[in-house]
Parts: structure tokens; C-alpha cells; sequence
């Protein structure tokens, strides 16, 4: 199962719910493997996470993503994706790209953020490897450092910045299509994974972003399932 089905654990947020089912259902729509969801809820980690969230978080996910091995008893990979994104492409072919050569993988993004507050005010933080944690393939059990003490005790920067790692050498280099930052970067057709990281259009001032309208469609699919089957 761990080879043939992704484990994929998506940052959940109380203010992004829509966000949630919409990339949820767009990763099942494109995918020719097995998924597994697991949203990450503070709700559910009770007793295993306990920091106490701080003004400089964007999301209630911000630090507990980097629970992802230890729920995942530190075997196999498993994926980490934020909330705000949406899948355009087939997520085996993501999954495909683990090497175990690494410890994680990610897009190394290299850019300094055109605004300076993201969505419901938020303060735009600027810092060295920003977004890089959005989208991570872990080697569970290369990450044992990653404990529920350290998770709840590191800074900020020692978590997104991986300096829980020996070397950044153990960092493998993903191809930017897949965690592309909308409004960051112009419009790519062939964008694989879409990440609305300065607002998306589930919030009404960000509407008309790119790829919005493929954001909205695939919403209008999850609400018709839904109610087809009530």
C-alpha cells in the first residue's frame, strides 16, 4: 500500500474549508492511483500537538504539517500539501518523483513576495526557502528528528527552513509546475498544481485571480455530487 496508494495530508483551516474539498476532489479527479486523505485538524491531534499559535501564522496548519511523519510512524513517504492549491494534473506523477536518495522533497522556490499582507490581513512574512514546506514528499523514516516535542518547541524558521536536516543536500529538487504560485509568477498553461498562496478565490477579493475559473468549476462539481447525493 505504501508504494502503490500516495498518502496525501492536506493542511486544514477553519477560515479555507471550501479550499479543502476542492483540492481534495481535484486530485481525485485527475489521479490514476489509490489516495488516501488525511486533513490535518488541531482538533484531532490533541495531546500530541500543543503549541499555542502566534500572530505571525497564516494558517492553523502553519506548524503541525510537520506532524506528517510521526502520523505516519516514520514508514514509506507521504505528501503534505496546503489547503489553498489546486490539482491540474495527475498526482502519480508527483508520487513518481520520490527518491530516496532524500529526505524530503520540494519546489525550491527562489522570489520575494510582491505584497506585503495575504488574505483576511495577514501579515506577508519574508523569509529564506518561503513556500517551500507547502508542498513536501517526506522519507518518513529519514525525518525521525521531526518528533512531537520538537514540532511543539522549534522556531518557525527551524521548521520551514529544514534546519531540523544534517545538510540542505538532503533536500531534493521538485519542478516548480508543481506547487506554481499564482499572481507570484505569470500564467503557466502547464501548471500542474496551482498554489493560491496570497488569497484565493474562495475569498471574494481574490476572485478573479488566475485560474479561478478552473478553481470555481471544480467547486461547482463538488457542490453537484453533494447534491446528487443528498
Amino acid at each position: 500500500m505504501l508504494d502503490k496508494t500516495a498518502r496525501i495530508y492536506i493542511g486544514f483551516d477553519s477560515n479555507e474549508v471550501a479550499a479543502y474539498h476542492v483540492l481534495a476532489q481535484s486530485i481525485i479527479q485527475h489521479s490514476t492511483i489509490p489516495v488516501v486523505f488525511s486533513p490535518i485538524v488541531l482538533g484531532h491531534l490533541g495531546g500530541l500537538f500543543e503549541r499555542e499559535r502566534n500572530s505571525l501564522q497564516s494558517t492553523e496548519f502553519s506548524f503541525s504539517r510537520f506532524m506528517v511523519p510521526y502520523l505516519s510512524d516514520y514508514e514509506g513517504w507521504s505528501m503534505f500539501i496546503d489547503c489553498d492549491m489546486l490539482a491540474r494534473a495527475d498526482i502519480a506523477e508527483l508520487w513518481a518523483l520520490r527518491d530516496d536518495r532524500y529526505t524530503v522533497m520540494c519546489v525550491k522556490h527562489d522570489y520575494q513576495p510582491k505584497i506585503d499582507t495575504k488574505f483576511l490581513g495577514q501579515t506577508q512574512t519574508k523569509y529564506e526557502k518561503k513556500n517551500w514546506s507547502s508542498v513536501i514528499l517526506f522519507n518518513n523514516a529519514k525525518c525521525r528528528a521531526l518528533t512531537p516535542d520538537y514540532v511543539n518547541s522549534a522556531t518557525g524558521l527551524q521548521l520551514h527552513q529544514f534546519k531540523w536536516l544534517e545538510s540542505d543536500d538532503q533536500i531534493g529538487d521538485l519542478p516548480v509546475t508543481w506547487n506554481y504560485l499564482v499572481n507570484e509568477y505569470e500564467y503557466r498553461p502547464d501548471a500542474k498544481i496551482v498554489h493560491f498562496t496570497d488569497g484565493g478565490p474562495y475569498f471574494d477579493e481574490y476572485r478573479n485571480c488566475d485560474y479561478a475559473e478552473e478553481w470555481f468549476a471544480m467547486r461547482d462539481r463538488v457542490l453537484f455530487v453533494r447534491q446528487r447525493e443528498s
